[in-house]
C-alpha cells in the first residue's frame, strides 16, 4: 500500500447556516490522504496505473467551488465521495477546515474516514 496526500488545498465556497454566510464564498482548507495499491504503477511508470492526483484535485476544486453547503460534514463527505470513486483507492481520510469560524480559534475542522462511513 502507498499513500497520496493532498495538503492544504485552499478553496472558496458557500458554507454555513447563518444568513450572512450564505451570501458570499468563504475560505475552506481541504486535506486528503488516500491509500492505494501502487505496485503496478511502480513497475510501469505509467500515469494510467496510479491515482492521478492532479485530475482528482481538479474534480474536488470544481465540485466544491460550484456547490454550497450548510455543514462542514456535508462538504467533507462530498470530497470523500469523489476520492472513493477512484477504483484504486482502498481507504481515505478527509479533513476540512473553516478558518476563523470561531472568534478565538484559527479554524474549526471536520474529519471523515472512508472506513467509518461504510
Amino acid at each position: 500500500m502507498a499513500t497520496i496526500r493532498i495538503t492544504d488545498l485552499r478553496l472558496r465556497t458557500i458554507i454555513g447556516i447563518n444568513d450572512w454566510e450564505r451570501k458570499s464564498k468563504q475560505d475552506v482548507i481541504i486535506n486528503v490522504s488516500m491509500e492505494y495499491d501502487a505496485s503496478k504503477a511502480a513497475k510501469s511508470d505509467d500515469i494510467n496505473d496510479t491515482v492521478d492526483y492532479k485530475a482528482l484535485s481538479k474534480e474536488i476544486i470544481n465540485k466544491v467551488e460550484d456547490s454550497n453547503f450548510l455543514l462542514l460534514e456535508k462538504l467533507a463527505q462530498t470530497v470523500l465521495d469523489i476520492v472513493m470513486m477512484h477504483s484504486l483507492v482502498k481507504k481515505a481520510h478527509v479533513c476540512v477546515d473553516k478558518p476563523f469560524a470561531l472568534r478565538f480559534a484559527d479554524s474549526v475542522s471536520v474529519e471523515l474516514d472512508s472506513e467509518e462511513m461504510s
